[in-house]
């Protein structure tokens, strides 16, 4: 087990594997480096750490050879969450539903990656079907964080969390449902955005809560995160939600900064109020107090219907969980049980054999949600709830530019500590779920250590603002080295 960690002056003292993904791009084009050495050295990096962290559900090794010849991630490694389809590989959303399920074709974001020649060296853990805070929910291993073995990464995406922060690859993506990037990525101390639903196409995304659900990266720094962003976002005509407006060139964003003395901050008092460690709000305050220094003005703002977004979100996750994994039924394709008298026995032993504790839960509230007599008590109520939490936030905008907030009440916690009271599980997102509610982008950057552990700090910004939130966060981090402490594995 590891709790140490070696914090780097700039990003010229930190090794290859931990190097930011932009200083790949030069290394590899002014030939410092060749493609075959750093795609050797991170499959070296792989075997021999991964044994111990667990990121990966299977190694891929894919590297197109036909797309474009100058793109930024060519050649340089990153990976998948196993809940994005990759074409003739086995994607299982962490389910044994789904242990053999080979896609006959590509997520959308997995072809926009091949296009650019990026080498995928493989699909990464997570909580099944993406329902959990700590990848302790995934049906094959469970992925630890680099900071501390006997801690949990985070989750859903924690195996792609854990990838980034210890070295097995330059950028992950990840899928966030009600913060299931920028938790992991806080507790793993890498950046983690969720953009404005719609930005990046969901298709090939295996569906948990389709009106929730955005496919995001994690990189090293603000600037791999742009680079990323450039590469997934768009508008894509296989997905109906997928949006058509204009998409802002946002590492040219991030490379030029931000004037922070025309930049207005929004605190909202609701999320510092209680129930935060006080480690992790020190080191928030202490983030807040920087952004004072360089220029910017801090001001409150109220999200009074934050308090709902809890319930409000377990409400409406269900309940399209339920309707979303009605599919898994042993017919179509997945895990059937052996043994079966009739189809209705099939469809009971199917998926209770091949669905997880978690997921069940989930599937169960979600149907009483919609069922007869309680759809209008509680899914209804629900949705009129969202709203309100959506003009919390369209209001707090029209005051400030971005707002900022701890991302996590805590920093990592120990394994198996809320595994038996999901109610504790649930409420370590209760700074991101309201994001998802409202559908606008949100992301984590590192900000701090508390007791040894990372601590990340969260940049809200307004429907589609992910330029100007990657060039706040950019400019922090270069008057900042929060972003260069890694775990010393």
């Amino acid at each position: 087990m590891t709790e140490k960690y070696k914090k780097y002056n700039d990003i010229n003292e930190l090794p290859l594997h931990y190097k930011p993904a932009h200083v790949i791009r030069t290394m590899l084009d002014s030939r410092q480096i060749s493609p075959e050495e750093i795609k050797t050295e991170t499959l070296k990096r792989i075997a021999k750490i991964d044994n111990k962290i667990n990121s990966f559900l299977r190694l891929c090794d894919i590297n197109n050879d036909s797309g474009e010849k100058n793109a930024f991630w060519l050649n340089i490694p990153i990976a998948l969450k196993d809940n994005i389809a990759t074409k003739n590989i086995i994607t299982t959303a962490g389910s044994r539903i789904l242990e053999n399920h080979i896609p006959i074709f590509d997520a959308t974001v997995t072809k926009k990656l091949k296009d650019q020649n990026a080498f995928i060296v493989g699909k990464t853990n997570l909580d099944e079907f993406a329902m959990g805070s700590s990848t302790e929910n995934s049906a094959f291993k469970k992925t630890v964080n680099p900071w501390d073995y006997s801690c949990v990464p985070g989750g859903s995406s924690g195996g792609s969390a854990a990838a980034v922060a210890s070295g097995m690859a330059y950028m992950a993506l990840g899928s966030d449902t009600g913060g299931s990037i920028r938790q992991p990525a806080a507790l793993c101390g890498v950046c983690g955005m969720k953009p404005t639903y719609g930005r990046v196409s969901r298709y090939g995304l295996i569906a948990f809560a389709s009106s929730l659900d955005q496919i995001g990266p994690f990189t090293r720094d603000a600037v791999d995160m742009a680079h990323a962003l450039d590469a997934i976002s768009g508008h894509d005509s296989k997905d109906s939600t997928s949006s058509d407006s204009a998409v802002d060139n946002y590492s040219a964003a991030a490379l030029k900064g931000y004037d922070f003395k025309n930049l207005k901050i929004g605190i909202p008092e609701q999320y510092f109020t209680g129930g935060i460690d006080a480690g992790v709000l020190n080191r928030v305050e202490a983030a807040i107090e920087e952004f004072k220094k360089l220029g910017a003005t801090v001001v409150k703002v109220s999200l009074p219907n934050s308090k709902y977004a809890i319930p409000v979100y377990y409400l409406i996750a269900t309940a399209e969980a339920s309707s979303n994994l009605a599919r898994f039924d042993g017919v179509k394709y997945g895990f059937r049980a052996p043994e079966y008298k009739n189809l209705k026995e099939m469809y009971m032993k199917t998926r209770e054999a091949g669905f997880g504790a978690e997921v069940k839960r989930r599937i169960i509230l979600g149907t009483y949600a919609l069922s007869s007599g309680y759809y209008d008590a509680y899914y209804k109520k629900a949705q009129k709830a969202r709203t309100l939490i959506c003009q919390d936030f369209e209001n707090a905008f029209k005051k400030v530019d971005v707002i900022l907030t701890p991302v996590t009440p805590s920093t990592a916690f120990k394994f198996n500590e809320k595994t038996s009271d999901p109610l504790a599980m649930y409420m370590s997102d209760i700074f991101t779920i309201s994001i998802n509610l409202a559908s606008i982008p949100a992301m984590s950057i590192p900000c701090g250590l508390s007791e040894n552990m990372p601590v990340g700090l969260q940049i809200l910004g307004n429907y589609f603002q992910e330029a100007k939130m990657l060039a706040i966060a950019a400019e922090f981090q270069k008057h900042t080295d929060h972003h260069l402490c890694m775990p010393a594995i």
